[in-house]
Formats: structure tokens, sequence, C-alpha cells
């Protein structure tokens, strides 16, 4: 028959909060961590990742329409020319 040793049962119960102290003094620092990260972020004037590609998609728009109307002015010039 076995019996409970209540010196264990304590060290273990000890050892069941500061695991859980830990865990919630890892996420508090984790909170803090990236609060920080998204102020420091924010006050130097990064663009987000949205923001970033829509710009982009934009210039690429322009781009292509530029070279279309490069074409078009290209080809209205050879149609003056043989005029």
């Amino acid at each position: 028959m076995q019996t409970r040793n209540r010196f264990l049962d304590d060290v273990s119960q000890l050892m069941t909060n500061a695991m859980g102290v830990a865990q919630g003094a890892r996420t508090e620092a984790e909170t803090a961590v990236k609060s920080l990260m998204d102020r420091w972020l924010a006050d130097r004037d990064f663009v987000t990742r949205e923001e970033f590609d829509a710009v982009r998609a934009m210039a690429q728009k322009a781009r292509e329409e530029n070279e279309a109307l490069k074409a078009r002015i290209a080809a209205l010039e050879g149609a003056t020319k043989t005029d």
C-alpha cells in the first residue's frame, strides 16, 4: 500500500504554481515587447505591407499605361510620316 507524502505534494503544488507564474510572466513580456516594437515602428512612419502592395500595384498599372501610350504615340507618328 502506497502512502502519500505531504511534503512531496506541497513541492509538486509549488512547482505547478511556479510554472503558471512563469508562463504568465512570459506572456506579459511578449506583450510588452510587441507593444514597444509597434510604437517604435509607428514613430518611424513605416508603411504597412497592405499600403506597400497597393502603391506597387498602382505603379505597375501606371507603367503599363505608359507603355501603351508610347506605343500609341509611335503608331500615330508613323502614320503622320507616311501621309
